[in-house]
């Protein structure tokens, strides 16, 4: 039976149409004739020849009705009440032409006859209609995955009716958390409350869950989550209100859940003040705008609507792609935005100098550097060269140029650090707090967060990858922990902090509460259907395995160096009181560090960085690629600690190092550089 009507179902479109064309044919003949049998007894009267006569003279005229109305044109499998009006009105006409004939005919048939013989009609045409939809569905049933749908509001009856169309998905039933809904029926669907989940996939055979809440916060869907989270059953989602309003999804569209899903952060509205100050009506320039944080902040910045935005970055492919996106995305909203792609490096200064006075630069974002924490730590000659000295040559030739605002994107590495990454950033804020005490041009401030989601390196795409090609899921350490924030939230936030302070400013964001990577990892493949692989449960699909911490990685990373912090206007940005240098000590201390780094002393780096004001105490020993190539393993067993008389350097440095009050500052005109003495390379 199955394999007949999935024959029928996938003749050609013409074949399809003929036999329709018949079926209808014989079910209104048939009609008719059940119609004079209800209304006439004895045979002459039901098989009189004038009567027929004119039914047979009306069949090919109803038949043309159907035909110049599109009801051949319908699918049988997705009919729906539009083919019933259809019918309707070709019946309708078939009725009046059948009467009209008959009275022409002079044998008028009684109007009983008319109206039973439209009753039948409509009953036999729609529904053997409904009859073959119907029995295509419970063939197709087999090969489709059944579903229940979390959330019967209109969301879920929306998704409910797209997915009755849908060769992938059958819903079977609704869950709701609210008790008045329990009990009801949506369309054709019963709604269960959230504690029968488990009965429902036992009874109905569920394979997967559908949350159709597109309006609940983040935390009310981190909350349901975790309460799916031991059924071990593949949840999806449809998408958020504000990528459907936006038009960037639609409700139907059904996608993996999210991290930001798991993590549960809702986002604080953005103060449109503050996203504007910096960028309405100027120039507005991004350094590393091929990157995550980059590519990110360009976006947010072209709605703010700048007067030229400048996309900056070393890496051609970043550049190009970043810039098709913004262009796209500036057609999409249809703003009139000059973009211009440059490609040149941070360490380039008279270049920066030329590109910021020839476009006539007010707002910078410093987001170029390099991230990865082994990937520096293995060449932390260059890492050193790109992040801290192509910092300084970007603010020099800044303040060179009179720009307005320098905003530099740090991170919770520079603090207390232990790897030459976070070293190299805490020494990029101490460019910034030195450069805005000496000058009055240009106001400096840094803005530090955490993790964020979804960017370049980052663990959860390389979990779902794993997760996808069955495993094991790679974590350093079963407690190492981090600190996660989407990559929209952190590029607004940053945006806004920018708008703060008067200069040398350290903000900090809130980055809500800490998450175990371990967790985080079970979460997901538990979200996924699957089971882990553990010593209770050694049948499980996916194992974690623990690689151990890799060179200058720490288990919990921290957003402060001490506890002196001061709220702002925004709730989820804070200032800090950080240890700084003066200038002119900086500026000896960075010659020394640029000689180290250009004769490729590795150990005099070391030493170097932990004689700066930075709480730098690395836990390894030296892992440069070229160090280890050099020396072998002569020196690769050397203490992980500094000898004594670098943590002795160290201790003085820091007890002569002076604090830096985020409160504004009143420079003296002795203690301002010229533009012209900053504009010199220092011999770096």
């Amino acid at each position: 039976m199955c394999k007949s009507i999935d024959y029928i179902f996938r003749l050609p479109r013409v074949y399809k149409r003929l036999i329709q064309v018949l079926v209808d044919s014989t079910s209104l003949t048939l009609s008719f004739l059940l119609a004079m049998l209800i209304k006439f007894e004895h045979w002459d009267k039901v098989l009189d020849r004038e009567t027929w006569l004119a039914f047979f003279i009306t069949l090919p005229v109803s038949i043309y009705y159907f035909v110049r109305l599109g009801f051949y044109r319908a699918v049988i499998r997705y009919i729906n009440q539009r083919a019933l009006k259809t019918i309707v009105q070709g019946l309708v006409a078939t009725t009046l032409t059948l009467i009209a004939v008959s009275f022409a005919m002079g044998t008028p048939s009684p109007i009983t006859i008319s109206v039973v013989f439209f009753l039948l009609a409509f009953v036999s045409i729609g529904g053997i209609r409904y009859l073959l939809r119907s029995a295509y569905r419970r063939a197709s049933i087999k090969n489709r995955t059944r579903v229940v749908i979390y959330g019967a509001g209109a969301a879920g009856a929306h998704l409910v009716n797209s997915l009755k169309h849908s060769d992938q998905h059958v819903p079977v039933a609704f869950v709701d958390d609210w008790r008045g809904m329990h009990g009801t029926n949506v369309e054709g669907l019963e709604v269960y409350s959230p504690a029968q989940v488990g009965q429902l996939i036992n009874d109905y055979g569920v394979e997967q869950i559908l949350l159709a809440i597109p309006s609940a916060t983040r935390a009310r869907r981190r909350a349901i989550l975790n309460a799916l989270e031991p059924l071990m059953i593949p949840v999806q989602t449809v998408p958020g209100t504000a990528d459907i309003v936006a038009g960037r999804a639609r409700i139907n569209d059904i996608r993996n859940v999210t991290v930001e899903d798991l993590l549960g952060r809702d986002p604080v509205p953005p103060q449109p003040l503050l996203m504007q100050a910096n960028i309405l009506g100027k120039v507005v320039m991004v350094t590393g705008a091929g990157g995550s944080i980059g590519s990110e902040l360009s976006r947010q910045i072209l709605l703010q609507q700048p007067r030229q935005l400048l996309l900056l970055d070393v890496c051609e492919y970043a550049l190009y792609r970043v810039e098709q996106e913004i262009k796209a995305l500036a057609e999409r909203h249809h703003l009139d935005i000059s973009i211009k792609a440059l490609l040149v490096s941070v360490q380039h200064r008279p270049r920066l100098t030329l590109f910021m006075r020839s476009f006539g630069v007010q707002t910078l974002y410093h987001a170029a550097a390099y991230k990865h924490v082994p990937m520096v730590e293995h060449n932390m000659a260059e890492g050193i060269r790109n992040n801290v000295f192509g910092t300084l040559k970007t603010a020099q030739a800044a303040i060179d140029c009179g720009v307005e605002t320098f905003v530099l994107i740090s991170t919770d590495k520079a603090v207390r650090p232990t790897n030459v990454m976070g070293t190299t950033k805490r020494l990029a804020e101490l460019i910034c707090q030195a450069l805005s005490s000496e000058q009055v041009k240009t106001r400096f401030c840094m803005v530090r967060f955490g993790n964020v989601l979804g960017s370049s390196g980052s663990v959860v795409p390389l979990f779902r990858r794993q997760i996808r090609d069955g495993g094991p899921i790679t974590v350093t350490h079963p407690n190492i922990t981090r600190y996660f924030m989407t990559i929209p939230e952190a590029a607004q936030l940053v945006i806004q902090a920018g708008a703060m302070g008067s200069g040398g400013n350290v903000f900090v964001l809130d980055m809500g509460e800490p998450i175990k990577i371990a967790d985080l990892a079970k979460q997901m493949v538990r979200l996924s259907g699957l089971e882990l692989i553990t010593e209770d449960s050694a049948d499980g699909d996916i194992a974690i395995h623990y690689s151990g911490l890799r060179p200058g990685e720490k288990l919990y990373e921290e957003l402060l160096v001490g506890t002196n912090t001061t709220s702002t206007a925004h709730p989820r940005i804070m200032t800090a009181w950080e240890t700084s240098w003066e200038w002119p000590r900086l500026e000896d201390y960075l010659r020394r560090l640029h000689n180290a780094v250009a004769k490729v002393q590795h150990e005099a780096i070391r030493e170097l960085l932990l004689e700066a004001p930075i709480a730098y105490h690395p836990n390894h020993p030296i892992s440069d690629l070229l160090w280890l190539q050099q020396y072998g393993d002569a020196k690769a067993h050397q203490p992980t600690e500094a000898p004594v008389v670098d943590r002795e350097r160290h201790q003085v440095s820091q007890r002569a190092a002076t604090p830096s009050p985020i409160a504004p500052k009143v420079v003296s005109a002795q203690l301002n550089l010229s533009t012209a003495a900053l504009a010199k390379d220092s011999h770096f």
